[in-house]
């Protein structure tokens, strides 16, 4: 069945070609419509069509781009560097050989896309983009056409038949001619294009799916040809050695899950976040430590934050590395740096280490109690450079031997009071010396372990200060400065005056006593040094984190030692017996000095006692403050002297005046009797003359006696 103008229009019969350009009936119209969907259904099925095929004909573009790709990087394995594989002269061999196959291949898969493209998509995308489109064009048309056509006889139908008007029925009729043959030649064409349809749907789709199985066909004739008995054998040698590396890799993880399982039970105790010390022993002697830490970062002046980060040392740096970052970044120079364990109010096991400048710092927290004493003694290790010598570990053993030695228990009250006892010497005081150099900043680690020459043997440490009022004994007579009387630090006292008032200097400090020992000479700044490297590594070892925080009082006699709570004065040291004072080379927050005291270890000399304290980097400022209290009191002691002297001399003089005096005093009392004994020489009666002889001879007693002989002779008349 067909549309007019089709196949079974009979042009003989002019009744009805009459009534198909005069009039359109219904039934033309309803068979219209039936073509014209199924017009709609054909081009809907048409596009889904197309895009199923155009699938296919982007995926073989990509498989085949795919393909190239994939020889491409064949071909440049030999090109790459893998950290964990060498050069594998057989595996190169074998991808080489696969990279020349799949280019073939990929040179297939490149005709295949031609042939799709000029079989398959061309047909079908004629069919969609010129025929469909042009279905739906002369549709349009035909509407416009009947559109016009219907309003062309309106306009006839509307003609008076009482009056004519010849030139307007002219025009109406000629319109209604007009519409009507573009109507019919719209409709022929239209009518012709939807019967023509129905052959061109079977063409448009038989003509894709052939071009689609040829070139597949093809494509597979040409990889049958490629496929050659030498390739098969090729990639059955492959198949035979992937299956041996198999076996191998499954041989491998039975091995490795046993070790596993072995692994697992072995390790049972150390799955416990904090492992006990006495099961798992603190390694003391390591140069190079890593693990996982947490590192405090403040986000306020109160407030800070936890950082969970990867740290490692590496030769005297210590190294940080978050999760997903390839290298670890510097966090601090560790060499010559100072290392100890600190209370944090709100973590475990912390520690804090600062450079050797002083300027950096870092609070930093471990898992467990082991880990932290194991990293301080690293760094500890680390600062003193032993990770330079061959054998580090033997020398940090040596080291630390050398500091737990010297660590023993602390002397009674009675011992530390008499060795604190001051001693005057007659040696003039030290200047304070400079400081040009760092710990641990000599030729050798090695020189760190001759101490003796500097530090007593067998010497204990204290690492706390007991102050008097803590620790009376009954009887015992306490040293000025060492009363439990509260001092004053600014000369404030309400009652009785304070020996430091006169001082014109009064400087306070905040410090914290690290320790203090007994040391063999008091001549070279070495001696502090040393002291602080021993009592440092004695605190690490020990994992002593607590120091007794004072106020220092620096006036022009002595160094006090004030309790900041109770203002009591904990320790007094006489500013002439200070012999020695330095702060570290390069932490300026460590400072010590050397004390001269007598009653120590040895009774029948005097020691010296070096005392270290850490400030709030005014190590400095401090050891200023001393030599500036040193100096202000040789001037003061040598205005004294030249006081005193002074005064002497005037004593002198008025002595010597005096017997000048006495002397100008004797020579007139000559001349008066000089001058009495002249006028008793004339010639005068015997009476007078003997009353004149006995005048004389009393003025002349007289004479002789002086002062204290008229005074005698006044009171006994």
């Amino acid at each position: 069945m067909g549309l007019y103008p089709s196949t079974h229009w009979y042009y003989g019969e002019y009744q009805n070609h009459h009534e198909i350009v005069t009039q359109f009936s219904t039934k033309t119209r309803s068979l219209l419509g039936v073509f014209e969907e199924d017009a709609a259904a054909i081009s809907s099925y048409v596009n889904q069509l197309y895009r199923a095929m155009h699938r296919i004909y982007d995926a073989q573009n990509e498989l085949s781009a795919a393909t190239h790709l994939t020889s491409k990087l064949l071909k440049e394995y030999e090109k790459q560097r893998f950290p964990l594989g060498g050069d594998d002269e057989v595996m190169s061999c074998t991808l080489q050989q696969f990279a020349k196959v799949i280019d073939e291949l990929s040179s297939c898969h490149a005709v295949l896309s031609t042939q799709l493209a000029d079989a398959m998509m061309f047909p079908i995308t004629q069919f969609k983009e010129r025929d469909l489109k042009e279905i739906l064009t002369l549709k349009e048309v035909f509407q416009i056409a009947s559109n016009d056509h219907d309003a062309a006889i309106n306009r006839y139908s509307r003609l008076s038949k009482r009056r004519e008007n010849e030139k307007v029925k002219f025009e109406v009729v000629e319109d209604v001619y007009t519409s009507r043959k573009k109507q019919h030649q719209t409709m022929m064409h239209y009518f012709c294009a939807l019967n023509t349809l129905q052959y061109k749907k079977k063409i448009s789709m038989l003509e894709p799916l052939l071009g689609y199985m040829q070139a597949q066909i093809s494509f597979f004739k040409m990889g049958s040809e490629n496929l050659t008995e030498h390739l098969e054998e090729f990639l059955t040698n492959i198949g035979t050695s992937v299956q041996n590396v198999r076996r191998e890799m499954e041989s491998e993880v039975e091995t490795m899950q046993q070790t596993i399982e072995d692994l697992e039970v072995a390790s049972d105790p150390l799955y416990l976040p904090d492992p006990d010390t006495t099961k798992f022993p603190v390694h003391r002697n390591l140069t190079r430590k890593a693990g996982y830490l947490n590192a405090r970062n403040k986000t306020g002046l109160v407030s800070s934050s936890w950082e969970r980060q990867f740290y490692f040392t590496q030769g005297g740096n210590l190294m940080s590395q978050a999760r997903g970052d390839v290298a670890g970044g510097l966090v601090m120079d560790i060499d010559n740096c100072s290392v100890m364990a600190v209370d944090c109010e709100d973590r475990r096991y912390c520690f804090q280490i600062t450079s050797f400048d002083g300027k950096k710092s870092s609070i930093l927290q471990a898992e467990s109690k082991k880990d932290s004493e194991e990293w301080i003694c690293t760094i500890n290790n680390i600062s003193k450079q032993i990770y330079l010598s061959e054998n580090a570990e033997e020398i940090a053993a040596r080291v630390n031997q050398s500091a737990l030695e010297a660590v023993t228990p602390s002397p009674s009250f009675q011992q530390r009071h008499e060795s604190m006892r001051p001693t005057i010497q007659s040696r003039p005081p030290t200047a304070r010396t400079s400081s040009s150099g760092s710990l641990g900043s000599e030729s050798a680690p090695l020189s760190t372990l001759s101490l003796d020459s500097l530090v007593a043997p067998d010497t204990p440490i204290q690492f706390d200060i007991i102050s008097p009022v803590s620790e009376d004994q009954p009887g015992q007579a306490k040293t000025s400065g060492q009363s439990g009387r509260r001092t004053n630090p600014f000369g404030e006292s309400g009652g009785s005056k304070s020996e430091t008032e006169d001082s014109i200097l009064h400087q306070l400090f905040i410090v914290r006593f690290l320790g203090s020992m007994e040391v063999k000479y008091d001549e070279t700044p070495d001696v502090v040094y040393e002291t602080m490297r021993q009592i440092l590594a004695a605190r690490a070892i020990h994992n002593i984190f607590r120091m007794t925080e004072s106020h220092l009082l620096v006036t022009c006699d002595c160094l006090k030692l004030i309790d900041p709570q109770t203002q009591v004065t904990r320790l007094r040291f006489p500013l002439p017996n200070i012999a020695l004072y330095a702060t570290h080379q390069e932490n300026k927050r460590l400072f010590g000095f050397v004390l001269r005291t007598s009653g120590g270890r040895a009774e029948s000399r005097p020691t010296s006692v070096c005392y270290i304290f850490e400030s709030n980097n005014e190590g400095e400022k401090i050891c200023d403050s001393v030599g500036l209290a040193k100096q202000i009191a040789l001037h003061a002691e040598l205005g004294r002297r030249a006081s005193e002297k002074q005064k002497e001399i005037e004593r002198v003089k008025e002595k010597q005046q005096k017997e000048l005096s006495k002397q100008k005093q004797i020579e007139k009392d000559l001349e008066e009797q000089s001058r009495l004994i002249a006028a008793s020489s004339r010639p005068t009666q015997s009476s007078g003359e003997g009353q004149f002889v006995v005048l004389s001879s009393s003025q002349s007693e007289d004479s002789d006696l002086g002062e204290e002989g008229k005074k005698k002779r006044e009171s006994e008349a």
